[in-house]
């Protein structure tokens, strides 16, 4: 059996400063092309880093939409092909006979999150409510943030991949995920969090990457109560995150960040405690 692709190789370089050029090696990440299959029909191909693929395997089928758990799944094997990895997945009768009816194929370059749907009407389709949750302060919005940033060891070597991750008040961050492709990135988180019976609604979704509405459906299938994001979403991803009850942080930096819904669950400690 072929071995899994390294997640990063090394890459000659020309490293230029002013006038002067030197040589020298850059770690880059690896992209290869995953296809998702079920009872052996390629149901997708994502271009993805080669890491983590049990985790992408779940959490892909989570998202969208056709598990609502592991225990729909009654094999799972990672095969390396020669032209890529197939997920090969066997689903309980039920699911495999609802999906056969869906008749869906997607091919997303670069971990596209809508590529392939079969109709508007599936690509904006309502999110479920996520619970309640808890209320945070700024202060952890912060340390959240920080623990982000150094918990990304393929983009420091390589400044190339995009995260998502899992954080707590209690525990800090909990899980990370890394990828070429921001849905991906998530689709693995996703698929780790229930591998490991992690609930989440009493923590914060962190992305490296820009906020679009797919993310945020992904967010919901995860049942997470905030996310926070680096960069400012997209009108229709703080519409989604609205409509799903969902506290969308945008523009989040080390000492400042911008609510874009659902502001009710970020205030003081006073706050927090109904004072």
């Amino acid at each position: 059996m072929r071995p899994v692709p390294a997640s990063h190789v090394p890459a000659a370089r020309a490293i230029w400063r002013g006038d002067t050029a030197r040589t020298g090696v850059r770690e880059i990440p690896e992209e290869t092309a995953v296809a998702l299959t079920y009872g052996r029909a390629t149901h997708a191909v994502m271009m993805a880093t080669p890491a983590d693929l049990r985790d992408f395997a779940l959490g892909f089928s989570l998202s969208e939409g056709i598990v609502a758990g592991p225990e729909d799944i009654e094999a799972l094997d990672i095969v390396v092909v020669a032209d890529g990895i197939e997920l090969r997945m066997d689903l309980v009768p039920a699911r495999r006979d609802g999906l056969t009816r869906r008749q869906r194929r997607i091919t997303g370059p670069g971990g596209c999150g809508l590529c392939g749907m079969d109709s508007l009407a599936e690509a904006l389709r309502p999110m479920p409510a996520v619970p309640a949750g808890r209320r945070f302060v700024p202060a952890e919005i912060a340390a959240a943030q920080r623990a982000l940033a150094t918990a990304q060891p393929l983009n420091d070597l390589t400044r190339a991949v995009h995260a998502a991750a899992f954080w707590t008040p209690e525990d800090g961050l909990v899980m990370a995920r890394e990828d070429v492709g921001r849905h991906n990135a998530l689709d693995k988180l996703l698929g780790a969090m229930v591998w490991a019976h992690r609930p989440a609604a009493l923590g914060l979704l962190l992305l490296s990457s820009r906020v679009s509405v797919e993310m945020v459906q992904k967010a919901a299938a995860l049942g997470v109560p905030a996310i926070v994001a680096v960069s400012a979403p997209t009108a229709l991803a703080a519409r989604t995150a609205d409509a799903a009850g969902i506290t969308l942080i945008g523009v989040a930096r080390d000492d400042s960040f911008e609510v874009f819904t659902h502001t009710h669950r970020i205030g003081t400690e006073q706050l927090r405690h109904g004072a």
